[in-house]
């Protein structure tokens, strides 16, 4: 994996998580609007928004870079709309990284001809 292709995986793992806390918290914040006098879903609204556009623009990026396959982008897209999905993409990014240095570190060492 080149250094470019890293950053992009990096930087989608980096926006997930608060991408996810973001839905989360719009969440909590639409019920709370509609049983107490506490309205903050204007401007959890606006951050949830700036958050989801940056993981959208990141995926599209590491999409490009990484050559998912379509399902594989797809999954990675569809955990960004769930609620709490953005911990799951957190995580699997985590994974593939790690493989992914692993791997290049065989092919390094000449184990894996790749």
């Amino acid at each position: 994996m080149d250094f470019n292709t890293a950053t992009a995986l990096r930087r989608l793992r980096l926006v997930s998580a608060p991408e996810a806390v973001s839905f989360l918290l719009l969440l909590v914040c639409s019920v709370l609007k509609r049983t107490t006098e506490f309205n903050a879903v204007r401007p959890m609204g606006w951050v949830h928004a700036v958050l989801f556009v940056l993981y959208v623009l990141f995926w599209l990026d590491a999409w490009n870079r990484t050559k998912w396959s379509l399902k594989t982008a797809a999954i990675y897209f569809a955990l960004a709309v769930l609620p709490a999905g953005g911990f799951f993409a957190e995580r699997m990014l985590k994974r593939e990284a790690e493989a992914s240095v692993i791997a290049a570190r065989a092919r390094k060492e000449g184990i894996v001809n790749a």
